[in-house]
C-alpha cells in the first residue's frame, strides 16, 4: 500500500508534486544508521542544509513571503512524507513557526526552529521594562529546541497574545527526550528583548489555535508513519515461514492484517481532514482528527508488533524507529483525552438542535476541494 493509497489529495498543483517528489528522494535516502544516531542526540548539519536548500520550510509562507504559493493542504503533504520516513529534522515545525512568524511581520527562517508553548502546563508572560520587554516562563516539551536556532513563542501581554521570535541562547535549556528519543526540552526564560523581538499576534492565533496547528501537523507526521507500518507488517507476513507457509496466510495474521489496514485508512482520512482545516485552524475538525489519529495508532502499532513478534522489539528491526514515534506524536500537541474533552464542550454547547450539524460540519472543508 502506497501513500496515494492512504492519503490522497483530490488535486495537487504542480509545484506542489514536485515538492512532494523531492521530499520523498530526500528523506527517503535517511538510512538506519542515520535514525539511531539522531536517537542518540546527534545533529545531522547536512541533513538539514538539505531541506533547508529544498526550501521545504518556507512551504507553509506566501509567494511574496519567499515561499512557493502553495495550498496548507498541499503543503501538509511534506510533513507526511517526513513522517513515513521517520525523518530526522524539525521540518513541521520549522514550517509552523516560519507561519507564525511572517503573519505577524516578520522574516522567515532557514535554520532549524520550533514553537511554545506546546502544552497546557506551559506560559510565558511579556511585561513592559525600559524601552524593551521582558519576558518570562516555562515551556515542557519543547521539539527540538536545543538544535533551533530560533524559538518562535506566543506569550501574554495584558490578556492580548504576542508572537516572540527567541534566540535560543537566551533560554536556560534541559535536554529531555520524547519516546522516540527525539529531542523534547524543557525551557526556562527570564530575559530582555527589544522591540524587533516582539510583534503583536495576528487575532486568529493564540495558545489554543496554535495548539491545533501543531496537531494538525502531528496528524501528517502520524498518517504517514503508520502507512509505513503497515508496510513493513505486510511484507514481514509474506516472507516470514511458519509450518511450511508465509504467515500471511494464516486467517488469524489475515484479519489483524485487515484491522491494521482499516486503522492505517482511518488516520489518513483523519490528516485529510486536518490538512484542509489547518489554514482556517478549524479546531472541532483538527480536534476530531487528532483524536481519531490517536486512537488508531492504540490500536494499530500493537498488531504491527504482535504479527512481527520478538523481532519486531529489537533494536535492530527498525519497526521501533515508526511505532515510538507513533506512542510519543499521539500525545504531543494534545491526547486524545484533550481533544476529546473540547469536542465535548463544544458537542453540549451546540445543544439538542444544533448537535447534527456540529457532527456533519467535520470534513466539509475536505469535501469541498
Amino acid at each position: 500500500m502506497r501513500a496515494e493509497e492512504v492519503i490522497r489529495l483530490p488535486y495537487r498543483s504542480e509545484t506542489a508534486a514536485l515538492l512532494s517528489e523531492s521530499a520523498t528522494r530526500l528523506f527517503g535516502a535517511v538510512n538506519d544508521g542515520e535514525l539511531r544516531k539522531a536517537e542518540l542526540g546527534e545533529w545531522s548539519e547536512t541533513s538539514w542544509r538539505e531541506v533547508a536548500e529544498a526550501g521545504f520550510p518556507l512551504a507553509f509562507v506566501s509567494e511574496a513571503g519567499g515561499g512557493f504559493g502553495v495550498a496548507p493542504a498541499e503543503a501538509i503533504e511534506l510533513v507526511r512524507i517526513a513522517g513515513y520516513h521517520a525523518a530526522t529534522v524539525p521540518l513541521a515545525e520549522t514550517m509552523l513557526a516560519n507561519r507564525l512568524l511572517t503573519e505577524a511581520g516578520f522574516a522567515p527562517v532557514d535554520r532549524p526552529a520550533t514553537i511554545a508553548p506546546v502544552t497546557g502546563r506551559s506560559a510565558f508572560s511579556l511585561q513592559r521594562e525600559g524601552a524593551g520587554w521582558r519576558i518570562r516562563g516555562r515551556g515542557a516539551g519543547v521539539p527540538w529546541a536545543r538544535h533551533a536556532g530560533t524559538i518562535v513563542a506566543l506569550a501574554d501581554h495584558d490578556g492580548s497574545p504576542f508572537v516572540v521570535a527567541l534566540n535560543r541562547t537566551i533560554a536556560e535549556l534541559e535536554q529531555r527526550a520524547s519516546l522516540a528519543g527525539v529531542p523534547s526540552d524543557a525551557l526556562t526564560i527570564d530575559a530582555l528583548l527589544s522591540n524587533d523581538d516582539v510583534r503583536p499576534a495576528p487575532t486568529r492565533w493564540n495558545c489554543e489555535t496554535l495548539r491545533a496547528a501543531g496537531a494538525a501537523l502531528r496528524v501528517a507526521e502520524m498518517a504517514g508513519a503508520l502507512e509505513r507500518v503497515l508496510e513493513l507488517t505486510v511484507t514481514y507476513a509474506n516472507e516470514r515461514v511458519q509450518f511450511g507457509k508465509p504467515i500471511g496466510k494464516q486467517q488469524a495474521v489475515q484479519q489483524s492484517l485487515a484491522v491494521l489496514a482499516g486503522q492505517v485508512a482511518a488516520c489518513g482520512g483523519a490528516a485529510a481532514i486536518a490538512g484542509a482545516a489547518f489554514d482556517g485552524l478549524d479546531i472541532p475538525s483538527i480536534a476530531a482528527a487528532k483524536a481519531r489519529a490517536g486512537e488508531a495508532v492504540s490500536v494499530a502499532a500493537p498488531i504491527a508488533h504482535q504479527v512481527h513478534g520478538a523481532i519486531g522489539f529489537t533494536e535492530e528491526h527498525r519497526l521501533h524507529f515508526f511505532t515510538r514515534r507513533l506512542w510519543a506524536w499521539r500525545d504531543e500537541f494534545g491526547s486524545e483525552r484533550h481533544w476529546s474533552a473540547i469536542l465535548g464542550r463544544q458537542a453540549l454547547a451546540a445543544g439538542a438542535e444544533g448537535l447534527w450539524p456540529f457532527v456533519t460540519a467535520f470534513g466539509a472543508a475536505q469535501e469541498a476541494r
